[in-house]
């Protein structure tokens, strides 16, 4: 085990730098961008398309579009390194337990291309929500609502070692890993003061996963059965989901 304060020796690689977690949730992503997509015969790490990221409880939290390759975009998300400078506190790369690809190699030619995109992107979405418990997503960007379509096939994989995972999925250390993400949203507002409608629509989603997996703890330690997510009811406080306000066209950066 490295230590601080040992005597000279040579630098160690970097790559042995981060914590076993790190390094096993670097290799299993690395492995699925490797992966062919038998449409196209290209590793998903080089097609663009509709990308999302699901919790420990396979519960989808987002849902994105790239037109660079999903390695870079993707690589992006899981070091907050993204452009868009609020994306990595949205979302907790911790947080994210699998990942789920939707190549769209056949429309790099297309003239519609970007119409296209935008209704499997759309589709995704909607699908997302309809699987989601609380019908809401950590989306600050609806995306461009469109026809819905039949989605091509999809890749979905894990990126969580399976020797980690209990440690990792520990309802008190998720816990606390929601509600840092929250305070670091929560701050961005306070800092920026002007922010879009869905930022602060981010914000009550993420406020209402950390009520809901902290009542679930609290719960289980009474002996209570698990409270239902229909407790909460996401849409009287949030409004719709599955469209733009005028708010949110009007202070989107």
């Amino acid at each position: 085990m490295a230590s601080y304060n040992e005597p000279e020796h040579e630098p160690p690689p970097k790559a042995s730098l981060p914590t076993k977690f790190v390094q096993g949730f670097r290799l299993l992503l690395k492995d699925a961008m490797r992966s062919v997509d038998s449409a196209s015969g290209k590793r998903l790490g080089s097609c663009i398309g509709v990308y999302g990221f699901y919790d420990y409880d396979a519960e989808p939290i987002y849902i994105g579009q790239t037109w660079e390759n999903f390695g870079t975009r993707i690589g992006r998300h899981m070091t907050g390194q993204r452009s868009d400078t609020l994306a990595y506190r949205i979302l907790d790369p911790f947080e994210v337990a699998e990942l789920e690809f939707w190549p769209t190699e056949h429309l790099r030619t297309d003239p519609d291309k970007r119409a296209k995109l935008d209704a499997i992107e759309y589709s995704a979405y909607r699908q997302a929500i309809d699987e989601s418990k609380y019908r809401a997503i950590l989306n600050e960007k609806i995306p461009p609502v469109s026809e819905l379509v039949n989605l091509p096939r999809s890749y979905r994989f894990t990126l969580v070692p399976d020797d980690l995972r209990e440690d990792r999925e520990h309802p008190d250390v998720r816990i606390a890993r929601r509600a840092e993400t929250l305070a670091r949203v929560s701050a961005v507002a306070h800092e920026r003061g002007e922010v879009s409608a869905g930022l602060r629509r981010v914000i009550v989603i993420q406020a209402v996963r950390l009520a809901d997996l902290a009542a679930a703890r609290l719960a289980y330690a009474e002996g209570r059965a698990r409270p239902s997510p229909d407790a909460i009811d996401v849409h009287k406080l949030v409004g719709n989901v599955l469209q733009e306000s005028d708010a949110d066209d009007a202070s989107d950066d």
